[in-house]
Parts: structure tokens; C-alpha cells; sequence
């Protein structure tokens, strides 16, 4: 047993030291048991803040009320059934709550039928239902079928079914009976975006025509629908002025016109307007500029248009490169910049009286902020940004508790995330809801470190490195031998992996996947490759990548390269494991240098770049004009793993759900037979019926087990 921990951990040890040493490696279940907390948010007028725990797969609904914020369990679930609980919705005056069981709400497209996702192979057909409780107690109550729901202030809710918009009494009861779901109005466009007005008398609604789409609104079933400021364009965000009178909304260009290049990126321009919510006449209020970085914002949120205090509009851009807060009169104006620096803003909340901004961004005053989050708040009408955290944690999604706090979910370099609630002034925090239980292996993890190198044709790119310092022997000596080491590459690919717990869930599990390989004795690096977040549109839209070249395979190439300078690292003894995008950078890593990359786990990647142009592209125009649409379809041939597997000689294990809805199943059939037909060694392990993030521990568990044993076996030959 002291060889097979030795040659685990990559040192030397002496047998005495061995039962302390086993000790001291976490179990797999271990090391994912952590609490993720997603969901965070508040009531509009502040005193109430609730959000989903997960441990294990087990999700539940929970609550804090001001001014003591002792936190409540709302639901009572106890097992890992895979059911999302998602879209916490208060009412405006915070006595109840509404949330959506069930679902893939980070699918790009719905299953067949709309079936809801069945990762557990319950008997009976899952659905995706709204359920209600009051926040100060009680049991909840199913409210309806249905989706993405809003609470009037007169204690409405309207939700979405079958891309309607729908109604059902809050409490589940009319008259003493089980009420009945209705269809508040019929339109002829597929519905979403609800907002009510602040006087809980009218509804406004994103209706999507397909290739153009109107803000409507609603306002008793004996009156007309109102489409405010018809257009040929794409209307989206609909955000009420105080006074219930105005709406502010976002307008795109419609599509149409001559066909755009496929093989390169133009500026997609936009703009903000604001109508009258009564006759819907319009003007516009700013217009982005025509360039590349005055395209629409495809950040967390997108142009998070928010109506602010002072009847002043806030909205991200990225007119200078980076993601950035901005401000503008309602009636028109020059644009504010809130936030100058070289840092992206994320996410983003109103304060409860609308004066200031509060939100999270990647900047700070500890060296390498830039690998991190932390929380910020700027007062809506002049960039006087203040800082609400700093250190070396990583701080997400605040929202406005009340007047005096901010309660956002926290996580360190090796804490998991925790619910915590600061001042406006920065002052000390305090924790709402724990991010490890007792016995969680926390002491073992270790604190990642940030790396850079230089992809070949110049481009810095980062890294994070995770790395167990060498063991030491009984008399002190530390006696390190090279170790095996591998390569995590995130998908997306808009992501970022941080020197800490990640803000997405898929994320924090690949943290604490890599926190164990290292805690093992693998040498992990996690790569933020071209065409991720945190470092400027530029490289966020970098030139030659994906489906256009593939440019970004040469910084993964190159981290695997900076791996082999390491004198800790056996170059013999690399591998690449990833998920998505991730999964494709893996299979490409493995086409194209197998002499590098010994070995890879490929989760859910895209294979062939042309069947998913094929697919996500509208039909070839029946018009004369064609554009680059075969030259398109070549290069990304071209850019994809499966264009030329002769160098492919590595080992692979391919695992994906069957019930996929970002990235077909066929692409995982689609290699697999390829690489039978070559003779190339691989395995597989399919899970029916889970979904692209797969929504149950179960699968998580089944799929981390079967990652660990496969690079052990290749990258560890004999233990």
C-alpha cells in the first residue's frame, strides 16, 4: 500500500510516514460533497434575500428575512431527483415566493415533444412547474405548469407555457378549490420577457416573430394588446419606468439584408428606447456605434438594462473592449462610462433606491484580481466606483438586501461557496449560509496559483495551476520525483477559471474535480485559452477561432508544452480531460499532438464543426446571394477533431448524456465509430436520459469515477 500512495501523491516517502499520509487524501465523494449555492436573489423593495443550496444533488429553496437574515429551509426535498429548482421570484411587497421546478434552463435547444429532462428514469413524466410559498412559513404549493414566472404588486403571477402567457391563482386556491391555470391573452408570437409594471396593472412581454420581435403589453383582458414602436428590428428587455407609464426596452437589427460572412465577425449594432406605454410612440435614447466592439453584449445578462434612480437607463457595453456599466438620460444623451479600467463587469443589481450600481467584476487592489471577482457599487449618474470586497476570494452576484447591505455568494481558494451579506460600506461580513459542513476537506485542498506563457504566435495567455507541494519525508527532507500532470480546458467557451470556486455550477465541479486530481498527486493546468472572458472583447472574439480555425488549439497546445518545462512534471505523462468546448479543445488535442497528450477524457464535445453549422444555420437561401456558405462549411470541417484522426493515437473516454440539448449525441456516435474504424482505443460511458450539465450527483459521481480510473490507468501504469 505506501508504494501505491507514494507513486499517488509523485514522492518519496518512508512506511512510517505512510498511515498519516493516506489520511490526509480525500476520497472523491469527499471532495465533491461541497454546497453550491446559486440563485441569489431579493426582494425588489430589500428585507428578503432566498436562494437554492444543492449538496449532493439534493436541491432546496431557502430564505432570510431583515433585519436578523437567520436563514430558513423553504422546501424539504431529500433526494437527488435531477429537477432544477430555478427562477426565484419574490413578489414586490416579499411575502411570497415563486420558483420553476424542473427543467434545462441552459439548453440551446428543447427536446423533442419538449419532454422535460428525466435523469433519474422516474415512472411517471417529469414537468416543469411553478410552485409558491409564503416567505414568513408554510408549506409550498404548486401553482401551475409552466415557466419563467413575475408577480404583479396586486399579487398576479404570470408565467409562460408553450410560449404563451398564462395565469393561475398564487396560492394554488380559488374560491376553496384547486384553481385552474387560464391563458391571460392570446398573441400570435412565441411570448417571454415578462414585466410587470410597478402598479401591478399592466404586463409587459417580449413577442417573438421569428424574424423580428415587439414589446407588448397588456392591460386587461376588455382592451387591445399595445406593441410599442413596431419595427423591422428585435425588441427585447422590457424595464418600466417608476411611474408605470414608460417601458425601455433594446432594439437589434432584424433579420434579412444581403447574407452576412460566416467566416468572420461584423459589428451587430443596437440601441435603447424608450416608449410611451400607453400610445406606444417611441424615441430612440443611445445608439451603439457601428464597430465591432459596439456589437451586442453576449455577456451574463446581456445588456443588463436596468431603469435607474434620477430617470437615468444603465446598460453594459463594450464600446472600449472591455465590459462596462454605462448610464444615459431617458430622454436621450451622451452615454456615462461608470466603470473605466482594463476589467470586465458581470453581473449586475440596482440598489433598493435605484441611486447606484452594485456589482461584480474581475479587478480590485490584490495582485491577480484579475483571475478573480470582486464586489463593487457606483452611484448611477458619475464613475465613483466603491469596493465592497477585496482579498483573495472570489465574490459573485450581489443583489440589494436592503438599504444598508448587500448579500452576495462568496468562495475562496479553497472554501466552497458560502451566502454572505456585507454593508455598503464594505464592512465586516457575515454568513447566511455555510459553504462546507464540518469534516469537509477543506485543509487538504490547496490554494491555486496563477501562470502565464505565450501561445506561438505571441498572444499571453493564462493559466491556473494547481499543484500539491512535495510530501516530505519522516527526518523533514522532501524527496519530489516528476508527476503526472494534466490539462483541464474549460468550455463555452465565454468562461473563466478563477483562483478560486467558480460562480457556475458545471465550473465548480471541474474546480473541485482538478482540487482532488491535484490532492492526488496529478500537476493540473486549467487554461483561459482565446475566446474566453476576463481579458478584453479582442480576445473574447479572437480572430481564426473555432468553426473559422480553430486558433485557440494552439494555446492549449501551448500549456501542455509549458507542462513539460516543469521540473516536476514526467513530459512522458500528460493528459487533457474537458467538457463542451472543453471536450472538443480534448479531442482536437488528441488528433492533432498525441505525442503530447497521452491520454484525454472527452465530455460532451463537438466533434465536426460543419454537422453543427448545418444544424444551427437557417436553411441555405432559396435567393440568388449565397455568401461564404460552403467556403464556411469547409474550414470548419477543417477546425474540427475528426477532419484527419491519422495522428490520433492516444486513448480516449468519451462521456456524454443521451438526452444532450447543447451538443448532439450523434457527435459522441459520430467519433466513436470513427475511431473503431481506425483501431484508436477508447471507451465509453453513456448516461441516459441526463443532459448536456448533467443534473444529478449520481451521474457527476459515476462520470468523475470513471475520469479518475482512466487517466490512473494510463497516466499511472501499476498504481
Amino acid at each position: 500500500m505506501k508504494h501505491m500512495v507514494a507513486a499517488l501523491l509523485g514522492a518519496t516517502i518512508v512506511m512510517a510516514a505512510a498511515p498519516a499520509l493516506a489520511a490526509t487524501m480525500p476520497t472523491l465523494e469527499a471532495v465533491l460533497g461541497y454546497p453550491f449555492q446559486s440563485g441569489l436573489v431579493a426582494a425588489e423593495h430589500g428585507g428578503d434575500v432566498a436562494w437554492v443550496q444543492t449538496v449532493r444533488g439534493v436541491r432546496n429553496v431557502w430564505v432570510a428575512r431583515a433585519p436578523d437574515y437567520v436563514p430558513r429551509q423553504v422546501t424539504a426535498n431529500t433526494d437527488d431527483d435531477g429537477q432544477e429548482l430555478t427562477q426565484l421570484t419574490f413578489s414586490p411587497d416579499g411575502a411570497r415566493l415563486a420558483w420553476v421546478r424542473g427543467g434545462d434552463h441552459d439548453a440551446n435547444w428543447p427536446a423533442e415533444g419538449n419532454l422535460a429532462p428525466d435523469p433519474a428514469a422516474a415512472p411517471d413524466q417529469p414537468q416543469v412547474t411553478i410552485w409558491a410559498a409564503e416567505v414568513a412559513g408554510g408549506a409550498p404549493v404548486k401553482v401551475a405548469e409552466g415557466d419563467a414566472p413575475a408577480i404583479s404588486a396586486k399579487g398576479v403571477i404570470a408565467f409562460v407555457k408553450d410560449k404563451q402567457v398564462w395565469t393561475a391563482p398564487l396560492d394554488g386556491q380559488k374560491d376553496g378549490k384547486e384553481g385552474k391555470p387560464e391563458r391571460l391573452f392570446f398573441d400570435r408570437g412565441k411570448d417571454g420577457a415578462l414585466a410587470w409594471s410597478p402598479d401591478g396593472e399592466r404586463l409587459a412581454f417580449v413577442s417573438n416573430r421569428g424574424d423580428h420581435g415587439f414589446i407588448g403589453v397588456f392591460s386587461g383582458k376588455d382592451r387591445p394588446l399595445v406593441y410599442l414602436a413596431p419595427s423591422t428590428g428585435h425588441d427585447d428587455e422590457p424595464r418600466w419606468s417608476p411611474d408605470s407609464h414608460r417601458i425601455a426596452f433594446t432594439r437589434r437589427r432584424g433579420e434579412g439584408g444581403p447574407p452576412e460572412p460566416i467566416l468572420e465577425e461584423r459589428p451587430d449594432p443596437w440601441s435603447v428606447w424608450v416608449a410611451d406605454a400607453d400610445g406606444g410612440a417611441a424615441h430612440r435614447v443611445w445608439q451603439s456605434p457601428r464597430t465591432l466592439e459596439g456589437s451586442y453584449p453576449d455577456v451574463a445578462g446581456e445588456a443588463n438594462l436596468i431603469w435607474a434612480a434620477g430617470d437615468r437607463l444603465v446598460f453594459l457595453a463594450e464600446s472600449d473592449n472591455w465590459q462596462h456599466l454605462y448610464s444615459v438620460p431617458a430622454a436621450g444623451g451622451e452615454a456615462l462610462l461608470l466603470t473605466p479600467g482594463t476589467f470586465m463587469v458581470e453581473h449586475v443589481a440596482r440598489s433598493v433606491d435605484g441611486r447606484s450600481i452594485i456589482y461584480d467584476a474581475n479587478t480590485g487592489g490584490e495582485a491577480n484580481d484579475g483571475e478573480r471577482r470582486h464586489l463593487f457599487e457606483v452611484p448611477v449618474e458619475r464613475a465613483a466606483p466603491v469596493t465592497l470586497t477585496r482579498g483573495d476570494g472570489i465574490d459573485w452576484t450581489p443583489v440589494a438586501a436592503d438599504a444598508g447591505h448587500v448579500a452576495y455568494i462568496a468562495a475562496g481558494p479553497k472554501a466552497p461557496p458560502e451566502v454572505a451579506l456585507v454593508g455598503h460600506d464594505g464592512g465586516a461580513r457575515r454568513i447566511l449560509a455555510a459553504g462546507a459542513a464540518a469534516g469537509y476537506p477543506t485543509a487538504v485542498l490547496v490554494a491555486p496559483r496563477p501562470v502565464t506563457f505565450k501561445a506561438p504566435d505571441g498572444l499571453t495567455i493564462h493559466a491556473v495551476l494547481f499543484e500539491a507541494p512535495p510530501v516530505l519525508e519522516r527526518n523533514g527532507a522532501s524527496h519530489a520525483k516528476a508527476r503526472p500532470a494534466v490539462i483541464f480546458v474549460h468550455g463555452g467557451p465565454p468562461r473563466q477559471m478563477l483562483l478560486g470556486w467558480h460562480y457556475m455550477d458545471y465550473y465548480t465541479h471541474a474546480f473541485a474535480m482538478n482540487q482532488f486530481l491535484a490532492s492526488h498527486g496529478y500537476v493540473v493546468l486549467s487554461v483561459n485559452y482565446r475566446l474566453g472572458i476576463g481579458y478584453g472583447r479582442a480576445f473574447n472574439h479572437a480572430l481564426h477561432a473555432g468553426f473559422r480555425g480553430a486558433a485557440e488549439y494552439q494555446d492549449v497546445l501551448a500549456g501542455g508544452r509549458f507542462l513539460q518545462t516543469m521540473a516536476e512534471v514526467d513530459p512522458a505523462r500528460i493528459g487533457i480531460w474537458g467538457g463542451s468546448y472543453g471536450g472538443y479543445l480534448t479531442a482536437m488535442a488528441l488528433a492533432k499532438n498525441s505525442e503530447v497528450f497521452k491520454v484525454g477524457v472527452d465530455l460532451h464535445g463537438v466533434h465536426d464543426w460543419s454537422a453543427t453549422l448545418a444544424r444551427e444555420l437557417p436553411p441555405a437561401p432559396a435567393a440568388y446571394e449565397k455568401g461564404d456558405r460552403d467556403a464556411a462549411m469547409a474550414v470548419a470541417f477543417r477546425s474540427s477533431p475528426v477532419a484527419d484522426l491519422s495522428r490520433w493515437t492516444s486513448p480516449v473516454l468519451l462521456i456524454q448524456g443521451d438526452d444532450d440539448r447543447n451538443v448532439a449525441f450523434h457527435e459522441t456516435i459520430d467519433l466513436a465509430r470513427r475511431l473503431d474504424a481506425r483501431g484508436t482505443t477508447f471507451e465509453e460511458l453513456v448516461l441516459p436520459n441526463e443532459i448536456h450539465g448533467f443534473l444529478r450527483y449520481g451521474s457527476w459521481l459515476a462520470s468523475d469515477r470513471a475520469t479518475v480510473d482512466f487517466l490512473d490507468r494510463h497516466l499511472r501504469p501499476g498504481g
